[in-house]
């Protein structure tokens, strides 16, 4: 920029971006908006004419750079098209999708082991603006089938599989078979999973939700959420447009980080579910611990159904303890090694007591029939030194 205009103009303007290459790493775009070249081109771009960045929270290159991968890496391998959109957190993305999708009247059918703050999502937010939630058991296809076929304001079947904190899971296959001959939408929390472990489009869900908080990212160091889906109109059309009018959208920091993350999710995964069943067969033989939740034992109820829809069992497991509420809260105050704090998917081990933290807003006895009980642990195993996570456990019990 020549200097012929003043000092104080100088300061306030924009350098010329000095660029001759392209970067190796994505950019991070920290902007609120673009500048245009022309009114003309304001004016295509408003209208839908053709494609282009002019505010933030209705776009950004690093954001859709990552929502971008996430979508590829749902689809990989898969002859399936699907559109990612990326938001400020996880909740934001199941919000948006059900804003977008859902009016005053219509229902979403779902587990009652869901996520604690999806739970209370749908029945605190939703359900007062006339969105009603039906719980019902997932497992029992004929009683779904029946719910669905009899009530046509079931607009919505929501899953999570594995579950939160159960590790209950749920026929993917079988339920997004029941919502499309019935003209319904399903999605499914991948969240614990991820795409290495398990691509839900390869059984016909329509939306796939993640918060990339946890495995995706990996290091706790960002929020946001990923929402995928196969209908491009819809996912470019009206989820976009709710994302944009609610402001939902995640920030270009914490896509970034998300991205950064994502470079070695393989590698993280595989050690966190070989970690994962070491400690889940420690559990199964101690005696303080009366049943452990995790798919990659033969035991788990689940386990034939969850070798059927995952490559591996992942990182995440809970236990229950035979002392109830005081030896899980006993455990918790009791370690030293592992982390007490109310997230997971990180790549140190993370633990939880979902009755007096992720689930203490959940009534009790809806708790209890989900087998959420007050001696339930959950435990997000990291990458860590296996045998340093088991001393800790067991010095805590």
């Amino acid at each position: 920029m020549k200097n012929n205009i003043g000092f104080d103009s100088l300061c306030a303007k924009e350098s010329k971006d000095p660029r001759t290459t392209a970067p190796h790493v994505l950019p991070i775009y920290a902007t609120s908006s673009f500048a245009l070249e022309s009114v003309d081109q304001g004016i295509d771009i408003f209208t839908g004419k053709t494609a282009g960045h002019v505010y933030g929270r209705y776009g950004n290159p690093t954001i859709e750079a990552v929502a971008e991968k996430i979508a590829t890496l749902e689809t990989h391998g898969l002859e399936v098209e699907a559109h990612g959109i990326l938001f400020s957190s996880g909740m934001s993305a199941i919000a948006t999708l059900m804003m977008a999708v859902l009016k005053s009247g219509d229902k979403i059918l779902t587990q009652g082991n869901l996520y604690g703050g999806t739970t209370e999502l749908f029945l605190k937010i939703f359900e007062p603006l006339g969105i009603e939630t039906i719980l019902t058991d997932l497992k029992d296809l004929n009683r779904v089938e029946e719910l669905v076929r009899s009530d046509a304001r079931i607009r919505m079947l929501y899953f999570e599989t594995p579950a939160n904190p159960t590790l209950a899971c749920v026929d993917i296959a079988a339920l997004s078979d029941i919502a499309r001959r019935h003209g319904r939408f399903s999605a499914v929390d991948n969240t614990f999973c991820t795409p290495y472990l398990q691509q839900p489009f390869q059984s016909g869900v329509d939306f796939i939700v993640h918060s990339t908080t946890k495995y995706l990212n990996g290091h706790g160091n960002s929020i946001a959420g990923a929402l995928v889906g196969r209908d491009l109109d819809l996912m470019k059309g009206r989820v976009w447009q709710a994302m944009k009018l609610t402001g939902t959208n995640a920030n270009p920091w914490d896509a970034w980080l998300t991205h950064n993350g994502m470079k070695t999710l393989t590698l993280r995964m595989d050690r966190h579910s070989a970690n994962a069943l070491a400690v889940a067969q420690f559990l199964e033989n101690h005696p303080k611990v009366e049943r452990v939740n995790y798919n990659g034992l033969p035991s788990h109820p689940d386990h034939a159904l969850a070798k059927k829809q995952m490559r591996a069992f992942g990182g995440m497991l809970s236990f229950e303890l035979k002392g109830g509420l005081e030896a899980g809260i006993h455990l918790m105050n009791s370690m030293r090694f592992c982390t007490l704090a109310p997230t997971l998917g990180d790549v140190d081990t993370l633990a939880l007591h979902p009755a007096s933290m992720s689930h203490i807003n959940i009534p009790k006895e809806v708790r209890l029939q989900n087998g959420i009980t007050d001696g339930l642990v959950r435990l997000s195993v990291g990458i860590e030194n296996a045998g340093d996570i088991i001393a800790d456990l067991e010095g805590g019990m």
